[in-house]
């Protein structure tokens, strides 16, 4: 899958990619997620564990349903590997995880080695970088991830070019609009009181309830949303245009664009007018969607040619 002229070597069962990138922002992003890798597996963590957690994911479980068996995935920005160890179990599909932290990954590898995950390959790399030869994947998960690269519309670019005809890609970002209560708060959590921001924070006040319990989700919540060095906000016009521009057919979104129910993602829906994708990203403002960061996603179709 990998380009044929790019060099690899093999460390702890990982394939590390040696053309890493050497600006600034990418060796900001992969020591930050070195130092403090997350989210960590528990001690007892075993597959039935992560199945249930695959499971609760509304967007995780629809995927792997639909994926069925025989296919390849590319998880772009793993982590720690969790989402691509979902993927893999129970399944004959090749999955093939990519991170840029290497730490992280060692973590994944190992939950993969000590549970007999044959099917999915780590590799370590710059997550922008045109890495995978052309049309090599039948789908492609980046959740998450490019806003917090040099240059996310770059990023999902190579993404689409790794994509097969007819193969299916998600892609979740910060949202311009929906995150704006987040932004209020990493303002305060930087100029005023950490504490403050944690008390107006309704998803950390929901872990807190069992902060005995909830201490590790709690840390990596606020390195995630207050303390991470690199961050870009994106909206549903700037999306849709990489999608024209890479010849993506618009599937879905969460929320939808036109402000529709959606209870498959992979059912065609309309993205709507103007008007409605900006009432649609400012009502994330008022529900979880903002309460919880301000991501939004969209799932796309590669046109064949």
């Amino acid at each position: 899958m990998l380009k044929k002229k790019i060099e690899t070597n093999i460390l702890d069962g990982i394939t590390v990619i040696k053309n890493h990138s050497d600006d600034d922002i990418y060796q900001k992003v992969s020591s930050f997620y070195n130092n403090e890798p997350f989210p960590n597996y528990k001690k007892d963590e075993n597959l039935n564990s992560i199945l249930e957690k695959g499971n609760k994911n509304f967007l995780a479980k629809q995927f792997k349903e639909f994926m069925k068996f025989n296919k390849s995935f590319l998880e772009i920005g793993c982590g720690t590997g969790q989402l691509s160890n979902y993927f893999a179990i129970g399944s004959n599909n090749s999955i093939f995880a990519l991170d840029s932290a290497f730490n992280s990954l060692v973590l994944g590898k190992k939950f993969s080695d000590a549970n007999s995950l044959k099917n999915i390959t780590f590799i370590q790399g710059d997550l922008i970088k045109k890495n995978f030869q052309a049309d090599s994947f039948d789908f492609i998960w980046c959740n998450g991830v490019l806003h917090h690269t040099k240059n996310a519309e770059t990023g999902f670019e190579n993404a689409c070019d790794s994509l097969k005809p007819g193969g299916y890609i998600l892609v979740g970002l910060y949202n311009k609009y929906g995150r704006i209560r987040t932004v209020i708060r990493q303002k305060i959590y930087k100029h005023l009181s950490k504490q403050l921001t944690i008390f107006l924070d309704p998803y950390l006040r929901k872990l807190r309830k069992n902060e005995a319990k909830n201490k590790n989700k709690i840390n990596a919540w606020i390195q995630d949303q207050y303390e991470h060095p690199v961050e870009t906000l994106h909206t549903f016009d700037e999306v849709l245009l990489w999608f024209k521009k890479n010849k993506i057919e618009f599937i879905s979104s969460i929320p939808q664009a036109d402000m529709s129910s959606i209870s498959n993602i992979f059912e065609k829906k309309d993205y709507g007018n103007l008007y409605l994708r900006l009432i649609s990203q400012l009502t994330m403002i008022f529900t979880s969607h903002g309460s919880e960061g301000g991501l939004f996603c969209l799932i796309g179709k590669k046109l064949k040619r």
